[in-house]
């Protein structure tokens, strides 16, 4: 004869030696109703049924995200909740079979939520048989249940991920790279390694000048798991496409790297599968989308990826159909505007994750409390440091020279002047004669109408604009530093028709007694502002500590004048950490200005350069003209 017998808290069917499981439909038909069941089964209360009170009010039952011990994987747990909001927690069994025995009560879950449980832990690969439930995917596909209202409560604490990834830190960089990690970076290094072990994406928000570039080329260089080294495609603004593959030959000269663009770029998939980083940028992934998709990329990676922050552009549809196992975005203004913007870039990182758009614009507004309750959900894909928080880390000052790379326009009218410059002075031709090639790589409008290339935009100053914006981002101060009058009004009417913030202009225009008052009046402005200055105006004698960014727009020729001028920042009474960027123009003048730059700065770092009558000069003066953006811009490895 069978009984009924309580195996745990839930109440199955003995049979002899052997147990059948039964589900709350049929618990309820057989001792409630008292209704026929399996034969041989006693209507009615039997067996350890007798000692039971039978409820015929359900309880909601629900899946709990528990935080696992120390830094070890969350656990997946069970709970119910009476109608009268007492809660207890079950067995998996209970959840699965959807009736529940608690304090000696036996409770039947709501109708069709073991069900629901059952698919909703099947569509998040959540298996505490198989080695497959220890995913993060898992886990964040419950997070993300949670808050779209399934029946899922999350109550992992906030660092529970945090200490899953960063569980078990190293010293030691990744083999192949010729650089000395700061903690920071080792930390994001490992943190993009765990997101591509388990193949998925992540977004690297780290504010600027803490070294993005160099944390990705260390993911890319030792991606920890079985996605293997190389295989890689990045994907920047064409103007830095030159200062990425500068990047990977400096800190890991063993990878083979190609520059996916410009007219020679291949058209074949094979072509573009022997190497371990492809750099392209997005307009050539827009035209070259069906190529590009013809190779399976290990991990697809966007620099400045505010760049897909609009999901209704051409440029966002077409880089998020590029297949890869992992997706990396690196951007440190990851919401410029709106919470779509996140939304659009975390779709490239990990698709689907916060739903269509429609679903997430109807589920978080654009508000604070919005932003809060989206938080949970993207932590533990996007990694943000700020300079405050790892000052301890950094050094006083962060110098980063920026390579920049020249549009095949830009290139064509470079070359233009140059070869005008040469033909007018030859053997002849001074440092001081190369000036026509400086103020073209400030901005063609500085040379005026002398010919006929009339840029609306210059890679520079888009470059510039984009800096701005991110150090706006921040609420932080700038100093800008350029040699021409005509870029200073340039640059500070950019700032205020164009970005909105305070500008000001400082050089030979103003008397001296009036810039000890305007460097006042930037100091205290409560908020972002950018004061622009000649370097030999504003290269001694001033105080700005009030900002802790510094971009030397065009170079100079002296390497102490740059010093000077950087000094304005960083010096006595400046608590912060300060970025120094240099920006240059690749294959042009200013590229050999840098190279004889770095050169004095080997032999003396106080040394003074004279302008002229002397061996390296010469030398210099001829590398200048000889020297061509176009050839920059080649396909190379």
């Amino acid at each position: 004869m069978k009984r009924w017998v309580l195996n745990g808290d839930v109440l199955e069917i003995a049979d002899g030696e052997a147990r059948i499981a039964a589900d709350a439909n049929q618990v309820y038909a057989s001792v409630i109703e008292q209704g026929p069941t399996w034969p041989d089964l006693p209507a009615g209360k039997c067996g350890d049924a007798d000692m039971l009170r039978f409820s015929r009010y359900p309880v909601e039952l629900a899946a709990v995200i528990v935080g696992g011990a120390d830094s070890d994987w969350p656990v997946v747990a069970f709970e119910a909740r009476t109608q009268k909001g007492r809660t207890f927690p079950v067995s998996r069994e209970a959840a699965a079979r959807g009736h529940v025995v608690h304090e000696r009560v036996w409770y039947p879950g709501v109708p069709g939520s073991a069900g629901d449980l059952a698919e909703l832990l099947e569509q998040s690969g959540y298996d505490p048989d198989a080695a497959r439930s220890r995913s993060l995917a898992g886990i964040l596909a419950l997070k993300r249940a949670a808050v779209e209202g399934a029946p899922v409560i999350d109550r992992l604490p906030d660092d529970a991920l945090t200490k899953l990834i960063f569980g078990t830190r190293t010293d030691q960089g990744p083999e192949g790279i010729t650089a000395s990690l700061y903690p920071y970076q080792r930390d994001g290094w490992q943190w993009l390694r765990f997101l591509m072990r388990e193949e998925l994406g992540g977004l690297l928000a780290d504010e600027m000048g803490l070294g993005k570039t160099l944390q990705v080329i260390c993911a890319l260089r030792d991606p920890g798991g079985k996605l293997g080294s190389g295989g890689a495609l990045v994907l920047a603004p064409g103007s830095l496409l030159e200062n990425w593959m500068r990047e990977i030959a400096r800190f890991c000269p063993d990878f083979r790297s190609l520059k996916h663009h410009g007219s020679e770029r291949t058209g074949r998939p094979v072509e573009l599968q022997g190497f371990d980083v492809v750099v392209s940028s997005y307009d050539t992934a827009v035209r070259d989308l069906s190529l590009l998709k013809m190779v399976d990329w290990n991990v697809v990676v966007l620099d400045e990826a505010q760049n897909i922050r609009n999901p209704d552009a051409l440029r966002t549809k077409s880089v998020k159909q590029i297949g890869r196992k992992a997706g990396l975005a690196v951007t440190g203004t990851p919401v410029e505007n709106r919470l779509r913007d996140l939304w659009s870039i975390m779709d490239f990182a990990l698709p689907g994750y916060l739903g269509d758009l429609k679903s997430f614009e109807a589920r978080y507004a654009e508000d604070a409390e919005a932003a809060a309750r989206l938080e949970p959900l993207v932590t533990p894909l996007m990694l943000r440091r700020r300079v405050s928080e790892v000052a301890r880390d950094l050094p006083e000052r962060i110098d980063i020279p920026e390579i920049l790379e020249l549009n095949e326009a830009e290139a064509c009218a470079y070359d233009e002047v140059r070869e005008k410059v040469l033909a007018g002075y030859g053997a002849a031709a001074t440092l001081v004669s190369l000036g026509k090639l400086r103020q073209f790589c400030a901005h063609p409008h500085v040379l005026g109408n002398e010919w006929s290339f009339q840029a609306e935009t210059f890679s520079k100053f888009e470059r510039l604009k984009e800096l701005l914006e991110e150090i706006f981002a921040l609420g932080e101060k700038v100093l800008v530093f350029t040699s021409y009058t005509k870029m200073a009004d340039l640059i500070a009417n950019m700032i205020s028709s164009q970005l909105g913030a305070m500008s000001a202009t400082l050089d030979g225009r103003l008397d001296t007694e009036d810039r000890q008052p305007l460097i006042d009046m930037f100091s205290g402005y409560g908020g972002s502002a950018v004061l622009v200055l000649n370097p030999r105006a504003g290269g001694s004698g001033l105080n700005i500590t009030a900002a802790n960014h510094v971009i030397h727009y065009n170079p100079e020729w002296n390497p102490a004048l740059e010093d000077q001028a950087s000094a304005r920042a960083h010096r006595r009474g400046q608590e912060r950490p300060v970025t120094v960027r240099r920006l240059i123009c690749a294959g042009t003048v200013e590229e050999v200005m840098d190279e004889r730059l770095r050169r004095k700065r080997d032999i003396a770092e106080s040394a003074v350069i004279g302008v002229e009558g002397k061996e390296e000069d010469y030398q210099d003066i001829m590398a200048a003209l000889e020297r061509s953006p176009s050839a920059t811009r080649s396909v190379g490895t």
